[in-house]
């Protein structure tokens, strides 16, 4: 499993308004410079956090985005699913008909358990806290 460019260039714009005053309101084109991403692509990835209630957006001459939440009130898993929907490591783990080896499969439960420790790190890791890492790293 790997995450998309977009998944990747989202948390790092979710980091950067994590770092920003809560008041403050970020130009694309900055996040766009400061966090290298490219500006139209990182336009519709912050069409699509909107959308899912991650990030504020404001339009006019004093627009840009700004987080919709405290950072300590969103999570990587909050961030991944929003650009990527919802993860599963297998097909198994899908829904319950995805696969009808399932009940049988020796390897279901692995993945099931990896599935459920790899989402729990997710969501249990917050923008506050990865700010505040940031921080210490200089970044």
């Amino acid at each position: 499993m790997k995450l998309t460019s977009a998944a990747e260039y989202g948390i790092r714009a979710l980091l950067y308004l994590a770092l920003q005053p809560p008041d403050k309101v970020c130009l694309i084109s900055e996040i766009s410079k400061v966090q290298e991403i490219p500006e139209k692509f990182l336009a519709k990835i912050l069409q699509n956090l909107s959308k899912g209630g991650l990030v504020k957006s404001y339009r006019g001459v004093k627009g840009g985005f700004s987080l919709a939440r405290p950072p300590e009130q969103v999570t990587l898993k909050d961030a991944v699913e929003c650009l990527e929907g919802p993860m599963a490591l297998n097909r198994c783990l899908i829904s319950e008909h995805s696969c009808d080896r399932s009940p049988r499969c020796p390897v279901h439960l692995v993945w099931k358990e990896a599935q459920e420790k790899f989402m729990g790190v997710l969501a249990s890791s917050d923008l506050r806290t990865l700010a505040d890492n940031a921080a210490l790293l200089g970044k």
